[in-house]
Formats: C-alpha cells, sequence, structure tokens
C-alpha cells in the first residue's frame, strides 16, 4: 500500500522539548518527500500559535524539513528576493496526522545578499534551563547552527538560488494543472 503524501496538503506541527504544541500551520502542500526530506509550500496558510493567536503567512515558502538534520529551512519568496528563516530543530517525521518537529528557539535569518542573523538565544538559553536539555542535546543543536551557517554561507542545499526558484516553479505548473 503506497502511503505518499506527495501532492496532499497536510497539517504542519512545530513542539516544544517538553511535548507541548508550540505552533500549528493549517496546510502545507507536500511537493516531495524522499528518504532523507520533506519539500513543502505554503501561502496564505493560517498559522496557529499555542497561546491561541492566529494569522496568515504573507507570501509563498518553500519548506525544507529533513528527516536526518536537526534544522529546518523556510524560504520565503518576497518582491525583495528570498529570505531564510531557518530553525533549530528535531528531524521531521509525518506519522499520519502531521508533519512534525521540536522547535529549539534558536533560527537563524539569512536574507537576500546572504548576510545573517543568529536569533533567540536568550529564548533558547530560558527554554535549555526551564526543560532540562542534556549536554548532548545543547551540544547537537549548537554543531547544527554550526553546520547551517555553512551551508548558507556556500549558497548550497536549500540556499541555493535554483532551489527556491525551482520549486516555485513546480509548484506553479503543478497549479496551473
Amino acid at each position: 500500500m503506497d502511503n505518499t503524501i506527495v501532492g496532499k496538503k497536510v497539517l504542519i506541527h512545530s513542539y516544544k522539548h517538553d511535548g507541548s504544541i508550540h505552533r500549528c500551520w493549517s496546510k502545507g502542500l507536500v511537493l516531495e518527500e524522499t528518504d532523507d526530506h520533506f519539500i513543502v509550500i505554503n501561502n496564505r496558510t493560517l498559522v496557529t500559535e499555542s497561546d491561541g493567536r492566529m494569522w496568515h503567512t504573507r507570501e509563498p515558502a518553500i519548506w525544507y524539513l529533513p528527516k536526518n538534520k536537526w534544522y529546518n529551512v523556510i524560504c520565503m519568496i518576497r518582491k525583495t528576493g528570498v529570505y531564510y528563516y531557518c530553525n533549530i530543530a528535531s528531524p521531521a517525521l509525518y506519522d499520519g496526522e502531521a508533519l512534525k518537529y521540536i522547535d529549539y528557539d534558536l533560527d537563524l535569518k539569512v536574507f537576500p545578499d546572504h548576510n545573517y542573523r543568529i536569533l533567540d538565544e536568550e529564548e533558547y538559553r530560558q527554554h535549555a534551563r526551564m526543560m532540562g536539555y542534556s549536554e548532548r542535546l545543547d551540544e547537537i543543536l549548537w554543531k547544527q547552527l554550526d553546520v547551517l551557517i555553512e551551508v548558507a554561507k556556500a549558497q548550497k542545499g536549500p540556499f541555493s538560488e535554483s532551489f527556491t526558484k525551482d520549486w516555485y516553479h513546480f509548484y506553479q505548473d503543478l497549479k496551473e494543472g
């Protein structure tokens, strides 16, 4: 039996280390699933925060969710270029209900000119203390941030010029039938 989710709209759930829900996306269209990753697009998607606040994404975004790396990358397509919002997070999985991952607060924002900024370090430290991240987990997460920065600087993987463009064209072709 083929349980592929390619071509289907799925929920996306982000959790915190303690298992509490962090954020939910009402739908993401799965463009590809391999043994290594999911590629999803969302556009004007309803997002619900853990406190009940709701908002819609503003622009189309290609979302790279690896199954074996401790990060994911949202490639936001804006008039001024592609902006990348990267979550340091557990590897993604699909459990039949939703695509899921644990968000570890540390974020990397990469701008169209390839400059970047590390975000939410203090929030990470607070949650690490509150939720008791192990020393080993802390090492993994900081190391993955370093790896992610290197991949962004090298403009490889989801940061390559063609990645977002090719997947967005694929989505547009799909939409047009």
